[in-house]
């Protein structure tokens, strides 16, 4: 009898990783690194110095046409139609009762192309989602299977990648992009996208190459970096980054039965726009006992972890999404949705650290902030 489950796929870097000595586990589908060496020290080089990212598991979408702009209007809570091309937005897929389908970054690269990078784990139902948008004078292209993506995270990242042999021709300099923007130019004679994006709280870039020439590029940034201190890092460092940072990862802080404002993601929905998918949901939405996100340090050693429980007093008022010991700030950190009445800064509650309740404090998100 065959297995009938599906083997996780692999990264055009594999090879690479597994040469590096890197521990895998199975993410959205795909085989990538946790860890090369230690989770602290990856962690603390992309704080102090650099760390270089496999993200090829990520899902790209080129959207483009005369209808783009109104393709994207419609299918997201955001307004894309009037981004700038060269500048990038943080956005959200719903469904038609308003929950999160995905979260998204928009590239707009012309007045009539648009990249949309999304989770690797919803890549089905993000195409499915825009497949049922019906909008004509625009094309979707999923153009997973023929890109990789690499993201130089930390400090040092803008003059590692200055410094990357092979790099040529970058419009706008890096020096003169902004956050939330892109640059196009060549390695090695071909076609390289850089954004100044990322999901470390730090400064840092992401390069899309096709894949052919991704192997090349991360040993030629890994040449660029050994003066600057970059090691390559996995998925755990960049989960502990990403959570000092108070950014929201699919399946934990975001489901299909988040609604945008609960996550503190209220902002993001244009809802002056006449029409989009989830419109209609959201103001459907009674949110006057629903719980909200908030942020939990704690002091010792023992941290909450996903599915904790949370009370205030004997009275269980919420769950943890996301928790760990923050490499950065030292003590125990957490988010997670409380019912409102708890959700204050400054509320002292207590988590339930198996079987035993530990004394933590909401606070404003995000934990960390890096020094400009």
């Amino acid at each position: 009898m065959t297995d009938p489950t599906p083997q996780p796929r692999h990264s055009p870097l594999h090879e690479v990783h597994a040469a590096l000595g890197a521990s895998f586990t199975d993410f959205g589908g795909w085989l990538m690194p946790v860890r090369y060496t230690s989770d602290l020290a990856e962690h603390h080089a992309v704080r102090q110095a650099a760390g270089l990212f496999d993200i090829s598991h990520m899902a790209e979408f080129l959207v483009t046409g005369t209808g783009a702009a109104a393709f994207l209007d419609y299918a997201l809570a955001g307004r894309v139609s009037t981004m700038k091309v060269g500048k990038a937005k943080y956005s959200l897929l719903l469904t038609d009762g308003g929950g999160v389908v995905d979260d998204v970054i928009v590239y707009r690269r012309g007045d009539e192309d648009f990249l949309v990078i999304s989770n690797a784990s919803n890549r089905a139902a993000v195409a499915a989602a825009f497949d049922a948008v019906e909008i004509v004078d625009a094309t979707v292209e999923d153009i997973t299977d023929a890109m990789s993506l690499i993201a130089v995270q930390g400090p040092n990242a803008r003059a590692i990648l200055e410094q990357t042999a092979g790099i040529e021709g970058v419009e706008p300099a890096l020096a003169d992009l902004g956050y939330y923007a892109w640059a196009a130019g060549t390695f090695q004679g071909s076609h390289l996208f850089i954004a100044r994006t990322g999901y470390t709280g730090e400064d840092g870039f992401e390069l899309m190459i096709p894949n052919g020439h991704a192997a090349a590029l991360w040993q030629a940034v890994t040449d660029a970096g050994a003066a600057h201190g970059l090691v390559p890092a996995g998925l755990a460092a960049r989960d502990t980054l990403r959570l000092e940072a108070g950014m929201p990862l699919y399946g934990h802080e975001l489901g299909l039965e988040t609604h945008p404002a609960q996550a503190g993601l209220g902002r993001v929905v244009a809802s002056d726009k006449e029409a989009f998918v989830g419109k209609d949901g959201l103001a459907a939405r009674d949110l006057t006992d629903a719980p909200v996100l908030v942020g939990l340090a704690a002091e010792g050693r023992r941290a909450g972890r996903a599915g904790y429980e949370v009370f205030d007093g004997d009275t269980r008022v919420g769950e943890i999404t996301s928790g760990a010991l923050s490499p950065t700030l030292g003590h125990p950190i957490a988010m997670a949705f409380v019912h409102p009445a708890a959700s204050a800064s400054g509320t002292t509650l207590t988590i339930d650290v198996r079987g035993t309740r530990i004394p933590a404090t909401v606070i404003d998100l995000p934990f960390y902030r890096r020094q400009k």
